[in-house]
């Protein structure tokens, strides 16, 4: 069986860290969301996984290539000129696709069972299954309604919660015959929610949907990307962390160095070549991404340090989310927000954030 993971949009929700990387390089424990999702279809034995790329496209190649092998399984990484939409960019390469597949959202973070969504697919007989999740606040996604047999009957587009017809949110896990691949147009700017699957069901096409026990979040703000990285460390979802595990709670990868005074109190990924100097402090739930340099003296609570970012001396970071190569000066006291350096001048800047500096 073959997937397709797509990863070419913006994921402007996101901003700005999606200023300076695509959505799905966010690192979520030191780990880009499409490498979990790349191992996740490894473990579920697909073959073969394509994506389609084009915000940033050069990030993904240049981490990917054009071809490379994740635990087994064959990753075929091509470009799109122009966006397409979901069921758009499947369409521009339908000829590897010719018997039941799989199509995942290249920029959310899940553990759901593959296996199990195919076999529930397969034993409804369905033209397409999709995956649904409820959730609270309807109003940002997606929604379907079922019948007895969980069979779809509408969709809704972010309703209010007080006027939506269900609060099963669609996933965008799906689980298609090739047959869904004719009610895509050609080179045209198509997507599955808005276009595809309500033509499905205006034919009287037979679409499931799939509640099951599994993970999801689409990852679409800050918020949710801290949340996520809470998540991931709590065992809230499965996936791999990096590293191995020194102590509950600590994992570490090849070439971190970590002085003996630092002191660490919480759950903690030290991604590769990461450095942790003198009498530096490490609490709650934090990511220092590979690369990374803490300066002695600097406390870091409750944050993601992406790759390359440096934390000066005596510096105090809480709630953060620091981008690549940002530096942090020394003594500077920030609380919450994501820091990225601006793309043109080199130069940083700071989103939903206060500083706190002396």
């Amino acid at each position: 069986m073959k997937a397709m993971v797509l990863a070419a949009g913006k994921g402007t929700r996101l901003f700005p860290l999606t200023g300076e990387i695509p959505k799905p390089m966010a690192p979520v424990v030191g780990k880009p969301i499409i490498q979990h999702i790349f191992e996740l279809l490894a473990e579920t034995g697909l073959e073969e996984v394509h994506v389609n790329v084009h915000y940033l496209a050069d990030a993904i190649l240049g981490a990917y290539g054009n071809t490379t092998s994740v635990n087994g399984t064959k990753v075929c990484v091509t470009r799109e000129d122009k966006l397409m939409g979901t069921a758009g960019g499947v369409k521009r390469i339908a000829d590897r696709f010719d018997e039941t597949f799989v199509v995942v959202m290249g920029d959310a973070l899940t553990d759901v069972d593959v296996r199990e969504v195919v076999a529930f697919h397969k034993e409804c007989g369905a033209l397409a299954t999709l995956a649904l999740m409820r959730v609270a606040d309807t109003s940002q996604y997606g929604v379907a309604e079922l019948d007895r047999k969980q069979n779809i009957v509408g969709f809704q587009e972010k309703p209010d919660p007080d006027e939506a017809i269900s609060d099963l949110a669609n996933t965008g896990i799906y689980v298609l015959e090739p047959d869904v691949l004719g009610y895509i147009p050609e080179n045209t700017f198509f997507d599955f929610a808005k276009d595809v699957f309500p033509r499905l069901l205006e034919s009287g096409e037979k679409l499931a949907g799939y509640e099951g026990s599994f993970y999801w979040s689409d990852i679409g703000t800050l918020e949710a990307y801290r949340a996520a990285q809470h998540d991931a460390l709590s065992g809230k979802v499965r996936l791999n962390i990096p590293g191995e595990q020194l102590a509950e709670g600590l994992w570490v990868e090849s070439g971190v160095r970590i002085h003996p005074t630092a002191a660490i109190e919480g759950r903690v990924v030290l991604n590769q070549d990461a450095v942790i100097g003198r009498g530096v402090s490490l609490i709650g739930d934090v990511t220092v991404g590979s690369d990374c340099w803490v300066r002695s003296g600097a406390t870091i609570k409750q944050s993601i340090l992406l790759p390359g970012s440096y934390v000066g001396d005596d510096a105090y970071l809480e709630g953060c989310i620091v981008g690549h190569g940002y530096d942090v000066r020394a003594g500077e006291q920030i609380r919450g927000g994501a820091l990225v350096r601006q793309a043109r001048s080199g130069s940083s800047s700071r989103q939903n954030g206060s500083n706190y500096a002396a």
